[in-house]
């Protein structure tokens, strides 16, 4: 066997016969590592005409009676199982991605326990803690079971043997980048190494029928790290989202063969570990300050569920030539949209003003329909006039300082209603609107408009 040097992106995969500085598939900087590739002897190749493949794949014709394998294992989370699509599906690969801190292994050693209540054996590999470490976690969150058991090791090989002798039908990998496998000479963490485990590891659990889930790391802009291939293999991707000195979490799922990624669950962490939290919107409105200055309300919507959240806005003279615009939770470039929109169309002079936006409870807002929550806490903010109590803002700015309406809008009202808020400003619809006698709805056309209402 020869080998020779290659790199590899640690970002997207790409390979490149020599070091360069930003990778031209990703335009990522200093993200390439050197790896050994090896090249098969041509004496000792095989020869794909001296030995024929036997016995090729045959097509099949699609009103063939597949025997399609349904079977789901509910967790104790009835938000996560929608997340999943309708519970853990028997014989998924799972991917579980986070920041550190933030919950992942947590939440996988519940549900284990979970999937040990039925009787089924648990195999729990960490190649990051010691077993007794694992078992210190589960005496915390009150977890015994004798179908867990644990395992700390990072060899790929090793690993495979025991799922063998123990024969379990869910697997815990902790986590993917510290495996290794001794069929490589690259260093684990590399791409090589994370590939060629997972595919491994994905390989048994289809043949066996285990049900596995990987948890992986994230990069430093908070993204799944690893090659892309690693989301390519696995079934279902879900990424915890939150601060990791807040209570909240968020999980999002990304990808999923077996659902929607339009779902999401919202947890809190406490002592005895994670909890599901079934009106999420009443916890982002606690401790509001009655007349806040620069204090909005709106409702998004993430995947089916409306929650209603606060959005808090902060102006402040300049005390530097450029004015300066920070979003925590709100997407930046659109908080400078917004600003030149107001700007020109309401002829207030946000150039000499910091602007500061905050998203409460760590939440990030990542649709246009919360626009008219925050240009109204902006203004807010700038004129020292507190908004209206019990009235949530509704709609999506243009450039020219139209208004469009929110998707899903009677949704969204429906919710408003039930936390008891009285007014809707949104923009005008072509589709009725649906709401009780005790709710007010205001249609109006332009950003002026609002400021007129709101002001005057």
């Amino acid at each position: 066997m020869k080998t020779k040097v290659i790199y590899l992106c640690n970002n997207c995969g790409y390979q490149s016969p020599k070091w360069i500085g930003k990778c031209p598939d990703c335009n990522e900087w200093n993200t390439f590592q050197e790896e050994q590739q090896i090249i098969p002897n041509k004496k000792n190749s095989i020869s794909q005409s001296k030995f024929p493949h036997t016995s090729p794949n045959t097509a099949i014709s699609l009103n063939h009676n597949f025997q399609v394998n349904n079977q789901r294992i509910n967790l104790k989370y009835p938000g996560l199982n929608t997340v999943l699509g309708g519970g853990l599906k028997v014989g998924s690969m799972i991917l579980l991605s986070g920041e550190p801190g933030i919950g992942k292994s947590t939440l996988t050693l519940e549900i284990s326990a979970d999937i040990a209540k039925e009787n089924l054996a648990v195999l729990y590999i960490s190649g990051e803690e010691s077993t007794l470490q694992i078992a210190e976690r589960a005496k915390r969150l009150k977890i015994q079971s004798e179908n867990i058991s644990l395992l700390s090791e990072t060899c790929l090989e090793n690993i495979l043997s025991q799922i063998n002798t123990l024969n379990p039908k869910f697997l815990v990998i902790d986590s993917i980048q510290v495996l290794y496998s001794l069929e490589l000479s690259a260093l684990p963490g590399s791409i090589s190494q994370i590939r060629y485990c997972t595919e491994r590891l994905m390989e048994i659990c289809k043949g066996q029928n285990i049900s596995c889930l990987i948890i992986g790391h994230v990069n430093k802009d908070g993204d799944l790290a690893g090659p892309k291939v690693l989301e390519h293999l696995v079934d279902t991707v879900l990424f915890i989202e939150g601060e990791r000195h807040q209570h909240l979490r968020i999980i999002r799922g990304l990808k999923n063969r077996f659902g929607s990624t339009n779902e999401i669950t919202i947890m809190e962490m406490v002592e005895s570990g994670l909890e599901e939290i079934k009106n999420p919107s009443e916890i982002f409105l606690q401790g509001r300050k009655k007349d806040a200055i620069g204090s909005a309300i709106t409702v998004t919507l993430e995947g089916s569920h409306p929650l209603i959240l606060e959005v808090q806005a902060l102006t402040n003279h300049t005390v530097f030539g450029y004015p300066k615009r920070t979003a925590s939770g709100f997407d930046i470039n659109r908080l400078q949209l917004l600003s030149a929109v107001l700007q020109k169309f309401l002829k207030i002079n946000l150039n000499s003003q910091d602007i500061f936006v905050n998203i409460i409870g760590g939440f990030k807002l990542q649709e246009t329909a919360v626009d008219l929550s925050i240009a109204a806490a902006i203004i807010s903010s700038f004129k020292k006039i507190p908004l209206p109590e019990k009235t949530v803002f509704l709609g999506e700015i243009g450039l020219s300082g139209e208004l469009r309406p929110a998707s899903h809008i009677n949704k969204r009202i429906k919710e408003a209603e039930k936390l008891g808020f009285t007014t809707i400003i949104t923009a005008k619809s072509d589709k009725p609107l649906k709401a009780n006698k005790a709710i007010k709805i205001i249609e109006l056309e332009d950003i002026e408009k609002v400021a007129k209402l709101l002001f005057t």
